[in-house]
């Protein structure tokens, strides 16, 4: 089929170029304030809970940006969408090196919501959904696979920038390298779809693919049980993302031991990322969501039978968990309902994750704060409420036309 020669670059480049980008954004936004909350706190005479607090209104406007980001991709590729992200992150990375109060550090985190709504993990898969359809599975997973490292590289990245150029010097070099790196990364990916059409490359003159056939026997149903599992999953991992070593500590598990388990759950959700790749590429992606949705809940039964022993254990369940949920948030949308209005539909459903992803942290604390290590049976009963969602999607609600 005819594409446009950036096209011509391949999966495995396409792969490599979005998922180093995806890297950037998320060391530089979503993982920037568990480094950076204190000693801003401190200069901008705020307490860290206002830091915090600005980094939940982020969320909450990325959920508002989401489907119209979605809908740019859909109608014109993700290149000019992500290219244009670059920018609004530097812009807010800059703007936040420069906040002078609470006023600057809120208006900062706004813009750079705006670019976390436009820029991160959902955008990157209605990217690949335009340039591959339905082949676009493996690359999603491609791309996670390399942005799981995100914390692992931000983390000391930002320490390391914090401690040699304080906050704002640090907030200055990622706005840098949104511009020196990510937006040549991103401007490299292809500027149509690989099935841009027929001959002279219009689309629309030609039959619909069958991709674009695909859909859904139940679409309400299957949106608003989607919406519900996404929300329950980002809901669980940004509870533990905040509170993890501290409900360790709860359960029984020393601070050192806490810690040390803690640093298990990247790698597990690596792990569970290549388990994905490999074995269960060949399975339906509903069944690796359901066997996904099942981990944590059944780490928690683990931890709260055992104690302290079985914290490793609990540790590499959830990772490995979240690491597959991760993709499935970009595959099940396109099983069910193909790829036409992928972009659109896939932020309209993200919404109301993006609302308990800003609210898990609050939340789920005053849970530890009231029960201890008995708040995971919470974390564990939403596990299993997203799972029996799953449960009620099925194979036959699909209807190829």
């Amino acid at each position: 089929m005819p594409h446009d020669a950036s096209a011509a670059t391949g999966p495995v480049r396409t792969v490599a170029a979005l998922g180093t980008a995806q890297t950037l954004a998320w060391a530089s936004s979503y993982y920037l304030p568990a480094v950076l909350a204190a000693p801003m706190a401190r200069d901008l005479d705020v307490s860290t809970a206002t830091v915090f607090g600005a980094f939940s209104v982020a969320l909450i406007v990325a959920a508002g940006v989401g489907p119209w980001s979605g809908q740019m991709i859909d109608r014109h590729g993700g290149r000019p969408v992500l290219m244009g992200t670059n920018l609004v992150f530097a812009a807010g990375l800059a703007g936040l090196a420069l906040a002078q109060g609470a006023c600057g550090l809120f208006a900062a985190w706004v813009v750079i919501g705006a670019a976390m709504g436009a820029g991160l993990y959902e955008a990157a898969f209605a990217t690949l959904v335009h340039l591959y359809r339905l082949l676009a599975r493996n690359a999603i997973t491609g791309i996670t696979l390399i942005a799981g490292f995100a914390s692992t590289v931000g983390w000391p990245l930002t320490a390391l920038l914090e401690a040699k150029l304080g906050w704002r010097g640090a907030c200055l070099v990622w706005a840098g390298l949104h511009v020196a790196i990510g937006l040549p990364l991103n401007a490299s990916l292809a500027r149509t779809s690989l099935d841009a059409g027929t001959e002279g490359g219009q689309r629309g003159s030609a039959r619909p693919s069958l991709e674009d056939e695909v859909m859904t026997a139940r679409p309400v149903l299957t949106t608003v049980l989607l919406a519900l599992v996404f929300a329950l999953t980002w809901f669980i991992s940004t509870a533990m993302a905040a509170h993890l070593p501290r409900v360790l500590e709860a359960a029984g598990a020393t601070m050192v031991a806490a810690v040390s388990v803690g640093a298990l759950v990247g790698p597990a959700q690596v792990g569970g990322r290549l388990l994905e790749f490999g074995l269960l590429r060949h399975v339906h992606p509903l069944l690796s969501a359901r066997l996904a949705a099942l981990a944590h809940p059944i780490g928690v039964v683990a931890l709260m039978a055992a104690g302290a022993p079985a914290a490793a254990a609990f540790a590499i369940l959830h990772g490995a968990g979240n690491g597959i949920l991760t993709i499935a948030k970009g595959t099940l949308p396109l099983v069910f309902f193909g790829a036409r209005g992928y972009g659109a539909r896939q932020g309209w459903m993200m919404v109301p994750a993006r609302i308990a992803q800003a609210l898990a942290p609050f939340l789920f604390g005053l849970a530890v704060d009231r029960w201890g290590g008995r708040a995971l049976w919470v974390s564990g009963g939403l596990g299993l409420v997203a799972f029996v969602a799953l449960l009620l999607l099925g194979r036959r609600q699909l209807v190829v036309g």
